[in-house]
């Protein structure tokens, strides 16, 4: 029998990448018979090598997932440094050398699918010219895919940049979202981030299929909207796959070898807030400090994460952009006051490991969408605090929508006062809106075990994907 093949083509930031990788695992478990490759271009905007890291780890530890690391193309002189023009621009350099990739691991075996995520989205054009099956893989939830799906509809009934604008929303299946709370990169309706991402929606629209890391018990009414074809007003909705939670696996942390274990294994069964940002979670010091004297006054147990202020942060040049120690940016005497009752971690901290101990009882994020759906797992409410990207429309989503989470108020820049951190805490942790949040996540956590049991909506929708490559 011919051999088959699958192709998975990420976004190499970790947020993206790794949900990715769990999927190619999965995959592979799945059928160990299938060829499952996955491209990686590399990251010029990943300082640190974490991408080339993670990828080493998991080459190790599962070899037959087959990593095709692309040479460094040279960027033309004028292309732009922008965050986002760079995610999707880059990948537009790559087209010649995926299109030859493609081709030769065609000769080997027949490539039933390939897997792009959305900035990936130029390679849309190679795999369609070749008639291979195109799949979408969106690393966030079926409420966000509705609102991307349903920008081309924006698009075409507006006339001014969203920044302009002052309304809410109708989008079909999530709650109201407001202009500003939309995410910024479709403000400027004339600039090419935006542009790219009318075309990825199309495009996602004229798809095999959309895959997206999530499960039905989570985002009920977001499900029901795209699959009755109300999100994609202008073409024929594909069929949508929700496979997740799908958080990344491995690379335990040993607690005995980990100081915030040590800490917590001390403290009362959920009483620690955990506050952490993500790996671009950075503030200014003055909003560290109004953080930090909120939780002091909060009288909570606590345990923080914090990073370096940005290197870009003019009212603090003398000290941004230095390994600075934790007095030089927290309050004078923060830490005396608050040793019995906090700590706090440099730079990192092992999240899903932290969220899953018996001892934490409340999650500060970014709302990002995999330390969302790592929160959802184990059962812990959350304080919303987006702080770019989609993440305030998330938050819509999280408060509004699967009410797992409280919002903290915010002014117009983003700053939050100590008097809303502390206001914020104390109510997830002893409130009654905190009570009733926390009864929800618990809720929606039984619903993420059950979606992926044998006969959940997860397994079902999955081995729903898989099978259908097989019948090519």
């Amino acid at each position: 029998m011919e051999s088959a093949a699958v192709v998975l083509y990420p976004f190499p930031g970790m947020g993206h990448l790794v949900s990715m990788v769990e999927l190619a695992k999965l995959i592979h478990i799945h059928d160990p018979s299938l060829s499952v490759n996955v491209f990686i271009t590399p990251a010029p905007f990943d300082t640190t090598g974490s991408t080339e890291n993670y990828i080493n780890t998991v080459s190790a530890a599962t070899p037959s997932i087959n990593f095709h690391r692309f040479p460094t193309v040279p960027l033309p002189p004028d292309f732009s440094s922008d965050f986002m023009d760079l995610a999707f621009g880059i990948p537009e350099l790559y087209n010649p050398i995926v299109h030859d990739t493609l081709v030769t691991i065609s000769k080997k075996s027949t490539i039933k699918a390939v897997i792009l995520d959305f900035f990936s989205n130029a390679a849309f054009r190679v795999s369609r010219s070749l008639n291979f099956p195109t799949y979408y893989f969106y690393t966030s939830g079926a409420s966000g895919l509705c609102e991307f799906l349903y920008l081309p509809t924006i698009h075409n009934n507006t006339s001014k940049n969203i920044k302009d604008l002052d309304i809410y929303f109708d989008i079909p299946g999530v709650p109201p979202i407001h202009a500003s709370d939309m995410p910024p990169v479709m403000f400027d309706r004339e600039t090419d981030m935006y542009k790219n991402f009318i075309d990825t929606a199309s495009n996602m629209a004229k798809s095999s299929g959309l895959i997206a890391n999530s499960f039905v018990g989570l985002e009920e009414r977001a499900v029901d909207a795209i699959r009755n074809g109300k999100c994609t007003t202008y073409d024929p909705t594909p069929p949508l796959y929700l496979i997740g939670p799908l958080i990344a696996s491995g690379n335990q942390v040993d607690p005995s070898e980990n100081e915030c274990f040590k800490w917590l294994d001390a403290q009362p069964s959920r009483s620690v807030v955990f506050l952490c940002f993500g790996s671009m979670g950075v503030f200014e010091i003055r909003q560290l400090k109004e953080m930090a004297i909120g939780l002091m006054k909060s009288e909570q147990r606590f345990l923080w994460v914090v990073r370096d202020p940005p290197p870009d942060n003019e009212k603090d040049s003398d000290s941004c952009g230095k390994d600075l120690g934790l007095d030089a940016i927290l309050p004078e005497g923060f830490l005396d006051r608050t040793a019995d009752k906090g700590l706090v971690v440099k730079n990192w901290a092992p999240q899903p490991a932290i969220l899953s101990h018996d001892s934490v009882g409340g999650f500060v994020t970014h709302c990002g969408w995999n330390s969302m759906l790592e929160a959802v797992v184990a059962g812990v409410p959350m304080v919303a605090w987006p702080l770019y990207a989609e993440q305030k429309m998330n938050r819509v989503f999280l408060v509004e929508e699967m009410k797992v989470a409280v919002a903290v108020k915010m002014s117009a820049d983003g700053f939050v006062t100590a008097e809303a951190v502390e206001e914020k805490v104390r109510e997830l942790m002893e409130g009654e809106e905190g009570r009733a949040v926390r009864e929800r996540v618990l809720e929606m956590r039984r619903r993420a075990k059950a979606a992926l049991g044998d006969g959940g909506s997860s397994r079902v929708d999955f081995l729903k994907l898989t099978n259908s490559w097989m019948d090519m």
